[in-house]
């Protein structure tokens, strides 16, 4: 599981509106996030590092990014935890995320129930994808 969770394109793949992933080396990436908050589309170019790992138990991650044809940016960390559970594996995270500029100005409590369905479609995939795993 720390191996699937550890590769980027895999992990990607649960993530909503995450497209063009470029390696640009194993702990840097690139990509473009694009996304609805409220009625307003966005698109972000994303630089994604991994800052911390500890096999086969943790992941933690660093995403900044800058929205196309807004100002603003977004910061946040992610730390993503397996812990092994009556024969199977538990996955656990945290994200932390902030917005500033415009994107800031639409509101903590708009961000945050936007963060919670991203949050609610990462696991959903991430179990289907599991599922779907031999």
């Amino acid at each position: 599981v720390y191996a699937k969770v550890r590769d980027a394109r895999f992990f990607a793949s649960c993530v909503e509106g995450v497209q063009e992933l470029t390696e640009i080396d194993p702990d840097h990436y690139t990509a473009v996030l694009e996304t609805k908050v409220a009625y307003l589309k966005f698109k972000f170019n994303v630089a994604v590092e991994v800052v911390r790992m500890e096999p086969p138990s943790e992941i933690e991650a660093r995403i900044e990014g800058t929205p196309l044809g807004i100002v603003g940016r977004l910061t946040a960390s992610s730390v993503t935890r397996l812990a092994e559970d009556n024969g199977g594996t538990k996955v656990s995270y945290e994200i932390e995320a902030a917005l500033t500029g415009k994107l800031g100005s639409l509101g903590q409590p708009v961000l945050r129930a936007k963060a919670k369905e991203m949050e609610r479609q990462f696991a959903e995939r991430l179990r289907a994808a599991f599922a779907r795993s031999p």
